[in-house]
């Protein structure tokens, strides 16, 4: 699969995948540690009267990093910018975990660019907080990280995949991988060693770590932000998919998401971890183009 690359009006180039051809659009947002290329088993099964976008956002993949962002806001208004350079009208939009936060927020702000919402193992849009830990590593949990600088020390959830990358140490990141991500089913070992090469070209995790603790679209403060208030504004149908044995985001987060956008439907993957795209490619697929087609 060959990337391309668009220059934003903001000055960010953006590589992407591309494939299919027809009327109806859909764009892929990964999650964190990720880049567009971790949709390949997805890309590989969707038909080709389907005009596909699987993007690197800013800071992952091979995208740059020319301006550091301090919220998801801005990887949102990144998709709507990706949109109009390639004079894509309208879209249905699917976000993967923090993707997910990133495309709600794309949702609230772009309604009129947007077909339909797919939420996939998606963080709640009340955000994903990194609590301090003890002198055993465990979350205290209600004890949250000031700055940024606090936070890129944390020795759980972000200091040993920053010692991974400034290492360039593969092998340490298919180690977390397989407790994080894929406990259920792993990857083929090609596409193993696809999906961590393209991890460690990752240049924001302590931003984007920051900005998704600090995500907050609802009415009531968190630990981390005031609320915004938008995830009301949010109109279009809405997917939620959430895999039964996912130890990254608990389904108290679907479930919030779930009550908080208006127009929402929920389906439950069972024997499937982080990534749907590993552990369920055909049933996502099948539930997939049911919704948007």
């Amino acid at each position: 699969m060959e990337k391309k690359n668009v220059e934003l009006v903001n000055k960010e180039t953006y590589a992407y995948l591309e494939q299919g051809k027809g009327n109806k659009n859909l764009i892929l947002v990964h999650g964190n540690t990720a880049s567009s290329l971790y949709f390949k088993p997805l890309l590989e099964r969707l038909p080709e009267d389907i005009h596909v976008f699987a993007i690197d956002l800013r800071g992952f993949g091979d995208s740059t990093y020319h301006q550091p962002i301090e919220s998801l806001q801005e990887l949102a208004d990144d998709i709507y910018l990706f949109m109009e350079k390639l004079d894509i009208d309208k879209a249905d939009v699917l976000g993967w975990s923090l993707g997910g936060g990133v495309v709600m927020e794309f949702a609230a702000k772009y309604p009129e660019k947007l077909e339909k919402l797919i939420l996939l193992n998606s963080a709640s849009y009340k955000g994903y907080p990194v609590f301090k830990k003890d002198k055993n590593n465990q979350m205290i949990v209600g004890e949250v990280y000031d700055t940024k600088e606090e936070l890129a020390k944390d020795p759980v959830q972000v200091l040993p995949l920053l010692n991974a990358y400034q290492t360039k140490n593969k092998d340490l990141i298919k180690t977390i991988y397989n407790m994080t991500i894929y406990n259920v089913n792993k990857p083929n070992d090609k596409d193993f060693d696809l999906f961590a090469e393209e991890t460690l070209k990752q240049r924001n995790l302590v931003d984007v770590d920051f900005a998704l603790a600090s995500l907050n679209m609802g009415k009531e403060p968190t630990l981390y932000a005031k609320g915004s208030d938008t995830i009301e504004q949010i109109e279009a149908e809405t997917l939620h998919i959430w895999g039964s044995h996912d130890v990254m985001v608990p389904e108290s987060m679907i479930q919030t998401n779930v009550k908080g956008i208006k127009n929402s439907t929920y389906v439950k993957f069972d024997q499937c971890g982080h990534s749907p795209m590993v552990d369920k490619p055909d049933q996502l697929v099948k539930v997939l183009l049911d919704f948007i087609q």
